[in-house]
């Protein structure tokens, strides 16, 4: 019992570090979501050759949740670019059921393994950052080639358990958006291609003959899901609140010392 109360609080404070941090970054919340998953479901009795499925899973199933308070809110200020999201839904939607059939079918280590890679991308991306030209406004984020562009972005996003926002904002920035549409547009893009790839985690799961935990839905953990967004919903809007009154340049160049620290202990991990 005891270590079951460890781990209800070891999940809120991470939802909770995860939420504020994303505020913060604009990025990153599933990727803690994920790191922390990877290390606490064992303790749940997830079979360690599903860990990885598991913990991805889980934390779509939280970006659910926490997507749609954060495009309630960013939609109340007027930076969700509505037009953009339609075009991009489909793509994300077919992609990110495309990567959660694939990660299915992956061995755990493979998954450690693309989890890894993409945080030390990011991370190297962050910090070889450079601030954005202004926007001249006259691209528009619309048409077919965005839907074709959104299709392997929803497949990365399910095989490494994120909503998606690391490769939705620099998109929309890249196509003349200001950042601060391009991260409400990225938010409200989070809920479609987090509910279909934790749709096809599930279905996944189906294919496995492994014993998973009370409380599971194929490989979604209900519980931790809901522990992890009741966390990252409270803390969220504290980090954003914060972001506005410090250097985005120190605040990428910390959060990419963090992915790369991340993206290196599960190298360690795996190499054990």
């Amino acid at each position: 019992m005891s270590m079951l109360f460890a781990l209800a609080a070891f999940g809120l404070v991470v939802g909770v570090v995860a939420g504020f941090l994303a505020g913060l970054f604009g990025i990153g919340g599933g990727m803690i979501m994920v790191a922390a998953l990877a290390f606490a479901l064992p303790y749940l009795g997830v079979p360690e050759a599903h860990v990885m499925h598991m913990a991805l899973a889980t934390s779509l199933a939280c970006i659910v949740l926490t997507a749609i308070a954060s495009t309630r809110a960013h939609a109340q200020r007027g930076s969700v670019m509505w037009p953009a999201m339609a075009w991009l839904a489909p793509g994300l939607v077919l992609g990110g059921g495309i990567g959660a059939s694939l990660a299915g079918r992956a061995p755990d280590a493979w998954l450690r393994i693309g989890f890894a890679i993409y945080c030390l991308l990011t991370a190297a991306t962050l910090f070889a950052a450079r601030k954005a030209p202004a926007s001249d406004g006259r691209h528009t984020a619309h048409g077919p080639l965005l839907s074709v562009a959104a299709l392997p972005i929803g497949a990365v996003s399910a095989l490494v358990g994120i909503g998606g926002g690391s490769m939705l904002v620099p998109l929309l920035v890249w196509r003349g958006h200001a950042a601060v549409r391009a991260v409400g547009t990225s938010a409200a893009c989070g809920l479609p291609v987090a509910l279909a790839s934790a749709l096809g985690y599930v279905v996944a799961a189906r294919h496995t003959d492994a014993v998973l935990p009370i409380g599971a839905i194929g490989y979604v953990h209900l519980p931790a899901a809901a522990l992890l967004a009741l966390g990252s919903t409270t803390a969220t809007r504290h980090g954003a609140a914060l972001a506005h009154r410090l250097s985005h340049h120190h605040l990428n160049r910390a959060f990419a010392t963090l992915l790369m620290a991340m993206g290196l202990a599960m190298v360690i991990a795996i190499l054990r």
